[in-house]
C-alpha cells in the first residue's frame, strides 16, 4: 500500500467504542474511491460522541480534508430553512395554518389563495418548480424567482398531495422569512442560528472561506426512465425547470 493509499483510508478524530462501526464504514467508503473525502459529527444529548473526517477535498488527491473543511450540504439546507420558519412561529410571528398570502400578499394570484405555510413546509403546496422556460442563473435572481412563484399556478390541489419542492423551496419560504422580519434567509440564519450557537454553517459562503471548500465532483446522472415519465407532470417540470447541475 502507498503513502497515497494509506491517506485516503486514514479516518482522524475521535469517536466513543460504541460508534466504532460508524468509523469501520467512513474509512471502507474513502477507500473504495466512492466518496472524496467525507466528515461525521455525532451529538447524542449533548454529548460528542464521533467527530471524524477522511479523504481529500481536490479532486487530483492532493489535499487533505480537515477538520475545518466545509462542503456544500445541498438539501440539508431545508432543514435550516424550516427552522428558521418554525423559529417564528415559536416567537408568535409566523402562523402555519395562516395562508402564505397573509406574508406574501402577491402570492395570492392564480388560485393560491388558500395555500398555507403549512403545506410549504411539508412540500404539498403545488407549487414544487418553476413554470419554464426558466434557466439555472434565474435561481440566483432573488426578486425574479420568486416573483415568479409569486404569479404561477399551483400544479395539484395545495395539501392534497406531496411533491419534493427541490430547488425551490428555500426561495417561498425564505421570501416569507424576509417580509416577517425585513432580513434575507441569508442573514437571518447568520444572525438568529449559526451566530448564537457558534455553529460552523452558512448561506452563500464568506470569501474568507472559499479556501477551506472541498470541490464539488458531479455524480453520473440518475437512471431516469423517460419512456414512464409524464413530461406534463409535476415531477418532470420540477426536475427539468431547470435541470439541476451540481457544476453549477
Amino acid at each position: 500500500m502507498t503513502g497515497a493509499d494509506v491517506a485516503a483510508t486514514e479516518v482522524k478524530g475521535t469517536c466513543s467504542q460504541r460508534f466504532e462501526p460508524v468509523r469501520d464504514a467512513l474509512a471502507e467508503k474513502l477507500a473504495s474511491g466512492d466518496e472524496l473525502g467525507a466528515s461525521i459529527a455525532i451529538n447524542v444529548g449533548g454529548q460528542v460522541v464521533a467527530d471524524m473526517w477522511g479523504g481529500f477535498r481536490d479532486e487530483a488527491r492532493t489535499v487533505p480534508w480537515t477538520r475545518d473543511t466545509i462542503t456544500n450540504v445541498w438539501s440539508t439546507t431545508k432543514t435550516i430553512t424550516n427552522l428558521a420558519a418554525l423559529m417564528l412561529a415559536d416567537r408568535g410571528l409566523l402562523d402555519v395554518y395562516a395562508p402564505i398570502a397573509r406574508y406574501w400578499p402577491e402570492y395570492v394570484a392564480n388560485g393560491k389563495q388558500d395555500i398555507e405555510v403549512r403545506h410549504l413546509l411539508s412540500h404539498t403546496s403545488g407549487v414544487s418548480g418553476w413554470e419554464q422556460p426558466f434557466l439555472t442563473e434565474d435561481m440566483y435572481d432573488w426578486e425574479k424567482s420568486t416573483a415568479q412563484l409569486a404569479s404561477q399556478a399551483p400544479w395539484w390541489e395545495p395539501g392534497s398531495a406531496s411533491g419534493y419542492h427541490a430547488l425551490n423551496q428555500g426561495h417561498m419560504v425564505g421570501e416569507i422569512i424576509r417580509r416577517v422580519t425585513g432580513k434575507s434567509l441569508k442573514q437571518f440564519v447568520a444572525e438568529e442560528i449559526a451566530g448564537p450557537l457558534s455553529a460552523d454553517f452558512q448561506i452563500g459562503a464568506l470569501e474568507r472561506d472559499w479556501g477551506r471548500i472541498v470541490d464539488v465532483v458531479p455524480p453520473p446522472p440518475l437512471p431516469f426512465d423517460m419512456d414512464a415519465i409524464d413530461m406534463q407532470g409535476p415531477a418532470f417540470k420540477t426536475m427539468t425547470g431547470p435541470v439541476p447541475d451540481a457544476a453549477a
